[in-house]
Order: C-alpha cells, then structure tokens, then sequence
C-alpha cells in the first residue's frame, strides 16, 4: 500500500512538473483583438493545467511602422517569455517594393527592440490569411489579390521571411486555415466581412498558438469554446498535425551569436578562436544524408554538432576524412545546424533543411 501511494505521488509530481506558465505580450491589430484571441489561448491552458498571462495591444488596423512607437511602452515593461507581432492584414500582401519599404524594416525594428528590453523573450510572428474571397479592393490594380489563393500564398512567403530574418518563430494561423478550408469546407472561418476571424477562425488560431506556446499537442485541449465539439476536435486536430507534428518548421531561432549553444555534449568553443574554414554541407535541403566536404585536411581530425532549429544538441560525430556522410533518416524534418569544432577553434554553423515527402 505505501509502495502504491509512493508511486500516485510520482506520477502526480511528474504531470505537475509539467505545467507551464508563460507571460505573453501580443502586439496586433483586430485579427488579434476580435474575440478576444489572447485570452482564448489562455483557456485553452487553463484547460491543461497551463498557465498564460497575456496583455494585449491591438489597436484597430495598426501597422508595424505605427507599432514601433505605439507599443514601445508595453515592449519597456520587460519579462515576456513570448512576444507576438501581428502585421495589418493586407500590407504582407502588397507587391514586394510596398512591403519592402512599408512593413518589413519596421518589422525588424519591433524584434530589435524587443530583443533590447527583453533577451530572453521568443518574438512569434502571427501569420494571418488570405480574405475569403481575396482583396477586391486591391484587385483591379495588383491581380494576385484577386483571389484567396494569390492573397494567402503572398502572406505565408511574407511571414517566412519576416521570422527566418528576425531569427523568430511563426505561427502559421493562415496554413491553419487554409487545411481547414481544404478539407472541413463546412466549417465557416471568417465573419459576414470575409476578412475578420469567426469565433472558429479565433479557435483555429488559438490551436495553433497553444501548440507554438507550450509545445504541446493540441488535441490535450479540453476547452471548446462554445462550438460544436466536433467541430473543435477537428481544428484540434488540423493544429496538430500542422504545428504541433512540425514544430521545427515554424521556429527560426538560434542565438545571433553562437557562443550561447549549449555544446556539453561535444568541445569546448571559445569565441576568440573563430576561424574561416571552407566547409561544404550538401545537398541543402537534405533527405536521409548530410555529406560533408572539408577542403583543408590540415583541419582533420574534427568533430561536427548538429543542432535542431530550437538550438538543443542533437547528435555528435567525429570526422577524419575529409569527405564524410552522416546519415540524418531517422531525424525528423525541420532546420538543423551543423557547427564543426577542433579544440577551441569554432567554424562557421552550417545552416540546413531536412525535409521529406
């Protein structure tokens, strides 16, 4: 009997160790503020035994450029574990001088800043979707708005780009929505304005924001809502297997200086001993091997650490030839970084796709 009530406590302090309890700014528009998204997520923690603290700026139709200013106060406070930057729905649609000029050097500003008040903070770019039937307004003068399709396709490239540059993570509500669209035709994601989210839309987002969040899967959600709850189980599942299942595709972070990765596992890395060394990592994306060309055998013997696109270690290898295969088929799909050392002499990290169909 002692045995047995040792073990529920265990197990009891193993699912408790579990929980998370994350502070969270959310910087947007009304794509974040209608339906209250920030606090739908945090139900949906509630419901897991997560915690989310949120604070919420989201002026109607507000822009990164006018965010730079707007919510510098909220970006001073400090402490966020995560920040989420929403663009205004349209403008990482517009032809690439506009969003080049309009949105993305702000963009970059707003992580700068972030990143200076906060460095322990996870900047989440929030990728929004394509209007329901495209933007009409724009069509007659930019025809790759003129339907969902080209709107949605504009803002999912946009997004990538704005968080592998901002070395951020993204939270691919837009993809999301699109697979809900595909395959649940039934269920009606936008409101009468064919822009704004429905409280399904809302969920779907929040789904996907969970599963970025806390890394957990969102089918451990207990919280509907108010939909139908087949309808929920559906988003749920759609989230999961978009985000949750591909994790590493949505996160672009590894620290600006590589110093900070955690290299335990292998040698010791110093800074000061930074050194070129033409080092050829191939083919980029890869499959089920990683070939790697060293062109100076005087750098041999060498080991390699590879890294997820989270910055956790992976795997160590040894290299003494100077042209070596490691095999990656039992690594899941997403970014990985391959840094050599020798000694305390680091070579530039290598920066590759696994991906599979």
């Amino acid at each position: 009997m002692k045995r047995t009530l040792l073990l529920l406590i265990a197990i009891c302090g193993i699912f408790y160790s579990r929980a998370d309890n994350y502070r969270v700014l959310f910087i947007g528009n009304s794509y974040t503020y209608v339906n209250n998204l920030p606090q739908v997520i945090s139900s949906m923690a509630e419901s897991t035994n997560d915690t989310l603290t949120f604070t919420m700026h989201a002026p109607g139709a507000c822009t990164f450029a006018q965010h730079v200013q707007s919510a510098a106060q909220y970006i001073r406070q400090g402490g966020w574990d995560y920040v989420v930057l929403q663009e205004q729905s349209q403008l990482p649609s517009f032809p690439d001088g506009q969003f080049m000029s309009q949105s993305y050097p702000y963009a970059q500003q707003l992580c700068d800043s972030i990143r200076t008040y906060n460095p322990n903070a996870k900047i989440v770019f929030y990728m929004t979707w394509g209007r329901k039937n495209g933007d009409q307004q724009n069509c007659p003068v930019y025809p790759p708005l003129c339907s969902y399709q080209g709107m949605d396709s504009l803002i999912y490239v946009r997004y990538m780009m704005m968080a592998e540059d901002n070395e951020a993570m993204v939270s691919p509500v837009g993809y999301v929505w699109h697979v809900i669209r595909d395959q649940y035709a039934g269920i009606e994601l936008y409101e009468s304005d064919e822009s704004h989210p429905s409280l399904a839309g809302t969920y779907a987002a929040a789904c996907s924001f969970y599963a970025t969040f806390f890394q957990k899967s969102p089918n451990s959600i207990s919280f509907d809502a108010g939909l139908n709850s087949q309808e929920a189980a559906n988003i749920r599942q759609i989230a999961t297997t978009l985000v949750f299942d591909s994790l590493d595709k949505w996160s672009f972070l590894i620290p600006a200086d590589t110093s900070s990765i955690d290299t335990t596992s292998g040698d010791s890395v110093s800074v000061a001993g930074y050194a070129w060394q033409p080092i050829l990592v191939y083919p980029n994306p890869a499959s089920n091997e990683i070939n790697l060309l060293f062109a100076d055998d005087q750098a041999l013997p060498i080991a390699v650490l590879l890294y997820n696109g989270k910055g956790d270690f992976v795997a160590k290898y040894s290299v003494s030839d100077h042209q070596t295969t490691i095999p990656t088929q039992n690594l899941p799909s997403g970014v990985y970084y391959v840094l050599p050392i020798k000694g305390k002499t680091r070579y530039p990290v290598q920066k590759i796709l696994i991906s599979r169909p």
